[in-house]
């Protein structure tokens, strides 16, 4: 997806969707109580603002007009103690409703979390990281706020537009049609330019996140960038970035400085129509000048609350495009789950049978494997070799059952795996793969990841079986030592040891090495073969490999080419063959040799 193309999904606003509403109102329904407390908070606070214009009113009235100052005094306490009344409630109001949404999006951000880590791997095919990232943050805020201030804002602004409205028609209705007579004036001019307002302002926060995007981009790719020679390249399209945002920004502030300045100007002139037509009237005798200025001050708050439900309509709408991406998620089933009765996986020894297994990525994806059939017993090592793409690597995603075969069965020790809970099969099996995610943490935690209640001394046992404890050696803080983000303060062979490591320390009863070892030098290589000669025994192991040296030991080579077994046999058995195996085999040799000789200068 272009980064136009993901703007405009992230822009885009929903209809008002029924069933939307329900599950969102659902994050409520654990805390009906706080909600509750707060609404009568707020119709309280709302009393309390309400009655201020009547005191003024009364100062005036009995008290400077009528020169009575104990009227004056009594007004001039009344307030004071509403607007202390009014701020200890708003301070009360605050906290609640900023717990309660804390506690509403913790809710909704971890259902999500969890779920995601519950989907099969299709899921993730061809979702970028940062649009699934973008969910867990921006579209659960976006509903948390709607839910959570969208929802009081609502309550908030109605009973005082509503209060308003009573009271400025009680008091006087001709008056109150003369200020009214500005509102569609008002409702033009606000309903025709606040989605372009709100537009425009999402328009800079997206390329705000666009020059984040970049530099991110360029910090973690220094090296590459100075390797070719790219800086004045990354400059062109970063001040193209920087100038959408500058441009964005500004066309925001101009909207704002124009309509707001204009909305003010129509609401004015709806006061200055009730000072004309009031002053006339206090002048026949028919109003009171206190009259007059607790109206307009009526009037004044009148305005405020029309804009704030024009904005919390808005709200809705984006919410509503929110909750269609996350619900969307939520609504996935993972396509890889336990069936119903699924039980545990006994202990295994780690024999494994395919029988006829197929599979495609999608219906209308040609087919990855094609009646791949196998028979390995207990402690095999079985090497897999072919060109990229022959369906190597998804052999391994069927035993592992990140995905499930189209057709046929994996049987592990006599199981389907279908039939026993994933948590039992993947326990008993252990996976490096060619790039080895480290987490940040230190190196003991990242031993420990397969197996947390693992004792320091199986720790340093599984680290020396994999040359690790003469790394730990060279840092003062030893197993303690911080490994930062991705492992990022350790070399690509150091991170590859470690995950020998946290696999091994699991002691997994079948092991698969998926390119395990083309990351590392040849030292290093060596030291993990030796380790892994000890290790692998009594193990059933399976070997992706592109060296072909590494897997000459192999009980069994299955040669794949276009999702089949085109050979298998021992290394000797497939030399003696002459087939796709020895000319692989012998390519890779000759090239070893004449790489050697260049290296050597003969």
């Amino acid at each position: 997806m272009s980064q136009h193309e993901w703007e405009a999904e992230e822009e885009r606003e929903k209809p008002f969707n029924k069933e939307y509403m329900r599950r969102m109102f659902g994050y409520l329904k654990p805390h009906r109580r706080t909600m509750t407390f707060v609404s009568v908070i707020v119709v309280v606070n709302m009393l309390l603002s309400l009655a201020e214009p009547i005191l003024i009113r009364y100062a005036i009235d009995e008290g400077m007009v009528a020169r009575n100052l104990w009227a004056i005094h009594i007004a001039g306490i009344a307030l004071l103690g509403l607007r202390l009344g009014g701020w200890l409630l708003s301070t009360l109001q605050i906290r609640l409703v900023n717990f309660t949404g804390q506690r509403i999006l913790f809710a909704l951000r971890q259902e999500l979390f969890n779920h995601l880590q519950s989907l099969s791997f299709r899921f993730f095919d061809g979702r970028p990281a940062g649009k699934i990232m973008s969910r867990i943050t921006n579209d659960t805020n976006a509903i948390g706020e709607l839910i959570n201030g969208g929802l009081i804002t609502l309550l908030m602004e109605a009973t005082h537009l509503i209060g308003i409205v009573v009271i400025l028609l009680y008091w006087d209705w001709k008056l109150a049609l003369m200020a009214f007579t500005v509102l569609p004036f008002l409702y033009l001019i606000v309903s025709r330019f606040r989605p372009k307002i709100e537009s425009a302002w999402l328009r800079s926060r997206h390329t705000i996140s666009a020059i984040n995007g970049n530099v991110n981009e360029t910090i973690q790719g220094i090296r590459v960038i100075q390797a070719f020679s790219r800086q004045e390249e990354n400059d062109r399209r970063f001040h193209e970035i920087n100038s959408r945002n500058r441009k964005a920004f500004m066309k925001a502030i101009s909207l704002e400085s124009f309509v707001w300045p204009l909305v003010e100007l129509i609401g004015m002139i709806g006061t200055c129509l009730v000072v004309w037509y009031g002053a006339m009237r206090v002048i026949n005798g028919d109003l009171s000048v206190g009259f007059i200025v607790a109206f307009i001050n009526y009037l004044w708050r009148f305005w405020g609350p029309l804009s704030s439900l024009s904005k919390v309509y808005s709200q809705l709408l984006s919410a509503m495009a929110s909750a269609d991406r996350i619900f969307e998620i939520l609504d996935t089933k993972p396509e890889v789950r336990d069936m119903p009765g699924a039980r545990p996986l006994p202990p295994i020894r780690g024999s494994v049978v395919f029988d006829q297994v197929s599979f495609r990525y999608a219906p209308d994806k040609p087919e990855v494997l094609r009646s791949i059939q196998l028979d390995i017993k207990a402690g095999q090592r079985i090497a897999i070799v072919g060109p990229t793409g022959a369906g190597k690597s998804t052999i391994i995603n069927m035993l592992m059952r990140f995905y499930d075969p189209t057709s046929g069965r994996v049987l592990i020790d006599g199981h389907d795996i279908k039939e026993v809970s994933l948590a039992s099969l993947r326990s008993q099996i252990g996976i490096v793969l060619q790039d080895s995610f480290i987490f940040s943490g230190t190196i003991e935690e990242n031993l420990r990841y397969g197996k947390k209640d693992a004792t320091m001394e199986e720790i340093e046992r599984a680290a020396r079986s994999v040359r690790i404890d003469r790394l730990v050696e060279k840092f003062p803080d030893g197993y303690q030592t911080q490994v930062e983000e991705r492992g990022s303060m350790l070399s690509v062979g150091q991170r590859q040891l470690l995950a020998f490591g946290r696999v091994l320390l699991a002691d997994p009863k079948i092991l698969i090495l998926d390119e395990a070892t083309s990351s590392v030098d040849t030292e290093t290589e060596q030291h993990i073969q030796e380790a892994l000669n000890v290790l692998l025994e009594g193990r059933t192991a399976f070997i992706i490999a592109h060296r072909l040296s590494t897997i000459r030991d192999a009980d069994v080579i299955l040669v794949i080419e276009q999702g089949q077994i085109a050979e298998s046999g021992s290394h000797e058995e497939l030399l003696a063959h002459g087939g796709i195996y020895a000319n692989l085999y012998y390519n890779q040799f000759l090239m070893q040799q004449s790489l050697a000789k260049k290296a050597s200068g003969t």
